[in-house]
């Protein structure tokens, strides 16, 4: 029998080598990226986490390493798959959850809220600055009394006059908005009640936003409750190609995905840091890596990992071949975040008391992973999403 050995460069967590999927050119900017994160970003994102402050200097290297925008035509550095670029999230997510939610949010939502339903002109004006770190983005669409509800209960307002709109209304949780120069805003036309999108500069008068402290998750990402007081916006800043709320449901279709392969990250760091820990830490005169249970766990947890992998994989195949629909991303985003609690709970449980501590590379994972459960939808609400492609039935519209 021959045994294969795997093209490139494997995380010891990809137990089936399913980066050997990619191409070449795919996997050198992989390995690019991970290089950058492991010496660059990993040594510091603890000190940042527990001070709840965000690096900047990441900004501009993430963005020649081609981490913003990479989909899009006027902001990628080459042609590439969803596979490469959940992979990419997947090496993002497993050195730090909230730089992976920062290029996310700039990257998926902002970017992709242009791609998908900017004019040729805006796309031509906003990506390559986005793509290259010159501005940074946010996307503004959750609201103090509106999150899984947004499709019908936005309350965000615009109105009409002239050639200009204006806003009113509030959005929460909105990562990056304390420092963003440009901000997706999605507000409910008050003349046909449909859902718009427009691009609101930060410094536009009447636009404010309060960075929302004491979280305990994803401490690094600035998430802020943003006001919108008569803030004024011409019609060119209006997404010229968004007339409902479809095209911001396609938006979070090309990013929900992302998100699952973010969660893998997230657990194959947490998964990572338990595995060294239990070579090195002894008990009973041996190494926890020699006891059963201890194995047991760490079997699991490789096992999740592995099977969401494959899930992903599949999942943005579906993408690259057109063929990926809402059913197929929340499926995805619902298992994979659910096996990544279910992981990082396991990679703690196996530390004791240690994996409670910042320095050992587990608690800041298991923090962060409630963040991640939730949002991009929810379990309970992408599950409902599969329930209906299942039944044809919609069980969360009154």
């Amino acid at each position: 029998m021959t045994i294969t050995t795997p093209s490139t460069d494997y995380l010891s967590s990809d137990f089936y080598f399913a980066q050997d999927a990619l191409t070449q050119r795919e996997n050198e900017s992989i390995h690019e990226l991970r290089d950058y994160l492991e010496r660059e970003v990993a040594p510091i994102v603890d000190d940042y986490w527990e001070r709840a402050e965000f690096p900047f200097q990441v900004v501009k290297p993430l963005a020649e390493l081609g981490a913003y925008g990479p989909i899009w035509e006027e902001s990628r550095q080459f042609e590439n798959s969803a596979k490469f670029r959940g992979w990419a999230a997947l090496e993002s997510g497993r050195v730090d959850a909230s730089v992976s939610t920062f290029i996310g949010v700039t990257s998926g939502l902002c970017m992709g809220s242009i791609g998908v339903g900017g004019s040729a002109e805006q796309r031509a004006e906003w990506l390559p600055k986005l793509g290259s770190g010159e501005l940074i983005g946010a996307f503004g669409l959750t609201e103090p009394l509106s999150g899984s509800d947004s499709a019908g209960g936005l309350r965000t307002t615009a109105t009409r006059t002239g050639d200009t709109w204006t806003l009113n209304g509030a959005k929460r949780w909105i990562g990056n908005a304390t420092f963003a120069d440009v901000v997706v805003i999605w507000a409910r036309d008050t003349d046909d009640g449909q859902v718009k999108g427009f691009l609101v500069t930060s410094d536009t008068p009447g636009f404010t936003a309060t960075k929302i402290e004491k979280k305990q998750s994803l401490r690094i990402v600035q998430n802020a409750d943003i006001t919108l007081t008569d803030v004024k916006v011409p019609e060119e800043r209006r997404l010229q190609k968004v007339n409902s709320f479809r095209e911001t449901a396609q938006v979070l279709l090309l990013t929900r995905a992302d998100v699952a392969w973010q969660a893998i990250g997230n657990s194959i760091g947490a998964y990572e840091a338990a595995v060294a820990y239990v070579k090195e830490r002894e008990q009973f005169g041996k190494t926890l890596s020699s006891f059963q249970l201890v194995q047991d766990l760490l079997s699991r947890c490789l096992a999740n990992i592995s099977a969401s992998i494959a899930l992903c994989m599949q999942t943005s195949d579906l993408l690259d071949q057109g063929r990926q629909t809402d059913a197929h991303a929340s499926m995805a985003k619902s298992f994979a975040t659910s096996r990544m609690r279910e992981t990082v709970g396991w990679c703690r449980e196996v530390m004791g008391g240690n994996g409670i501590v910042l320095d050992y590379g587990v608690a800041r994972r298991f923090a962060d992973a409630e963040a991640i459960y939730s949002f991009e939808g929810t379990r309970e609400m992408n599950s409902l999403i599969v329930g209906r492609a299942i039944t044809g039935k919609s069980a969360f519209v009154s």
